[in-house]
């Protein structure tokens, strides 16, 4: 909290500060020099009434009468007298009722009050922060991203010009610096020497914008953009050292691969130096039916299934867990193992020629990137989209123009026919609502989501959706990513992975034989030896004492493998 001396300094430096000053002194000067004329006045009409005050009662009088207050104890007996008491009860109130708080909320309280909340908000951050992130707005990706660097004790800082804004975020629980993202000052006043990296957030031309003002400021720090056009990609990688990426596009075609038809394979959603953490869909493939025992996939291709997620909630594994159509196995392995596991358990599906295989609801930028890459895989699909500009073009073959909520345009688009759904709408409440109608009119077909916010992830999975894929996490893992290349960017919801010295506890003990998994519900990913790393370990191999516990579980878990 800043000091009252501070705040008198934001109060007092600024220009408009001191006018309004000025004029309330008029004001109060003006008000004053009324007051001695009443009071004056009260003196001769009381000696025309053949009576005598001091000035002292004078100037009581005049503020009893002008208050409204008027206790009755002095009072005129004759008519000009009681004109004049009247002329001030309604010159009192005009002036001191109505122009007093008017003029001294406006010109003080108002001014006041934003000063204050000047002073509360930072405009450079501490001297000896470093290896912070500079965030140049606030927006899903973002927010999960900070989620997991306050977590991982990563400092960052939010810049934006707007006082209110960044008021507001303070009170959210965020660290906020107030200053202009186009100033180079503004950077030096957050240390941007020191810095891991900037993110930029904002549109392309913004985005441009700040990116020549942070080299202004800095040569080398790394710079993140997030690109709408592709055409932007060039003038943004002009700068240096920045990376550039296309959220939209890239969410659009991570849906559109996990459709039946393309030939799903796994997604890495986390990697720690040469151990890979990926999730698979296990519809359409053999595994499906199968406990985790029966489907021996680690005697198969030597990755660790590490639990399944159903419905958005994470199930540790066991050998008796069933493998379900809406089951996604979260894989733990080396590059090989993973490929080899892509390999051994590829969907592939027979294509009809004149059949829709993939209808695709909402043709922005997420559902083109969706359908082109459908397109470079061979698989027809379908757009639906009701604005009529976007089924314009060479490949308006391939759109419906329409409602998606309305069930004759899904008929006309092929839903009765079509093996995968793709819901790419940028409001997650119609996403909802679409994916809840789609499951209704067909329970066998493939529904993949894209979620905008990650607390409606549970939700769309509850709708009937099989796969749902989050804006923000996919963006936050991408820029976690980068700034730690060595670390475990995992963004699944209720997931951690966490890391022990196996100690004189497990040291001689098999993994089998530790019971880590039985007595915590976490599975072991990978060990860490001799600098090292053994990702997908085998359960017959033997710990050492000095050894590093690499192991996921659920945030529930994470409070008994501490306690080990």
């Amino acid at each position: 909290m800043k000091t009252l001396p501070s705040q008198l300094l934001f109060f007092f430096q600024s220009k408009t500060t001191k006018r309004n000053l000025n004029t309330l002194w008029k004001f109060f000067i003006f008000l004053g020099l009324i007051i001695c004329l009443y009071s004056a006045l009260f003196h001769g009409l009381m000696v025309y009434e053949g009576r005598d005050y001091s000035w002292i009662t004078g100037f009581y009088w005049t503020m009893t009468v002008m208050s409204t207050l008027g206790f009755g104890d002095i009072t005129f007996h004759s008519d000009l007298g009681l004109l004049f008491t009247m002329f001030v009860l309604v010159s009192g109130v005009l002036f001191l009722l109505i122009i007093l708080p008017f003029t001294f909320i406006q010109f003080f309280y108002a001014p006041w009050l934003e000063a204050q909340e000047k002073a509360r908000t930072p405009r450079a951050v501490p001297e000896e922060m470093q290896g912070h992130v500079i965030i140049t707005g606030i927006d899903p990706i973002s927010t999960r991203l900070i989620e997991r660097l306050v977590k991982e004790n990563i400092p960052y800082v939010i810049v934006t010009a707007d006082v209110q804004e960044a008021n507001t975020l303070i009170d959210q629980g965020f660290s906020v610096v107030v200053g202009e993202p186009d100033l180079p000052s503004t950077y030096w006043n957050l240390n941007i020497n020191s810095a891991a990296l900037a993110i930029l957030n904002n549109d392309d031309m913004i985005n441009t914008n700040l990116a020549f003002t942070i080299r202004e400021a800095n040569r080398t720090v790394p710079i993140v953009a997030n690109a709408t056009y592709a055409h932007s990609i060039d003038i943004l990688e002009y700068t240096g050292n920045i990376h550039v990426f296309q959220f939209m596009k890239m969410l659009g075609e991570s849906l559109s691969l996990r459709t039946i038809g393309v030939g799903m394979t796994s997604n890495i959603i986390g990697r720690f130096n040469e151990l890979l953490i990926s999730e698979m869909p296990a519809l359409g493939t053999e595994l499906v039916g199968k406990s985790l025992a029966q489907a021996g996939v680690r005697q198969a291709t030597g990755v660790t299934v590490i639990g399944l997620m159903e419905e958005g909630k994470f199930l540790p594994s066991s050998p008796h867990t069933i493998i379900t159509h809406k089951s996604i196995l979260m894989l733990a392995g080396s590059a090989s193992q993973i490929e080899a596991f892509d390999q051994k358990y590829l969907v592939k599906m027979d294509k009809v020629n004149d059949e829709i295989e993939v209808l695709i609801l909402g043709g922005g930028r997420v559902g083109n990137a969706a359908a082109e890459t459908l397109a470079k895989s061979g698989v027809k699909y379908r757009i639906v989209e009701k604005r009529p500009i976007k089924t314009e073009g060479p490949d308006r073959e391939n759109y419906i123009l329409g409602d998606a909520a309305d069930i004759n345009t899904l008929k006309a688009a092929g839903i009765e026919k079509a093996k995968s759904v793709i819901v790419t709408t940028h409001s997650d409440d119609m996403n909802i609502y679409l994916t809840f109608y789609c499951r209704q009119l067909r329970s066998d077909i493939q529904i993949i989501s894209r979620s905008i916010l990650e607390r409606n992830v549970a939700k769309l999975h509850m709708a009937g959706a099989d796969l749902v894929m989050s804006y923000a996490s996919l963006g936050a893992g991408k820029i976690y990513q980068l700034l730690q290349p060595d670390g475990i960017s995992l963004f699944t919801e209720g997931l951690t992975v966490l890391r022990r010295k196996a100690g004189i506890d497990f040291a001689g003990k098999t993994i089998m034989n530790s019971g880590i998994r039985e007595k915590t519900g976490c599975s072991i990913i990978a060990i860490k030896r001799h600098a090292q790393i053994i990702p997908s370990p085998s359960p017959d191999v033997e710990l050492e004492e000095n050894d590093e516990l690499v192991v996921m579980g659920t945030t529930e878990n994470e409070p008994l493998f501490l306690a080990l």
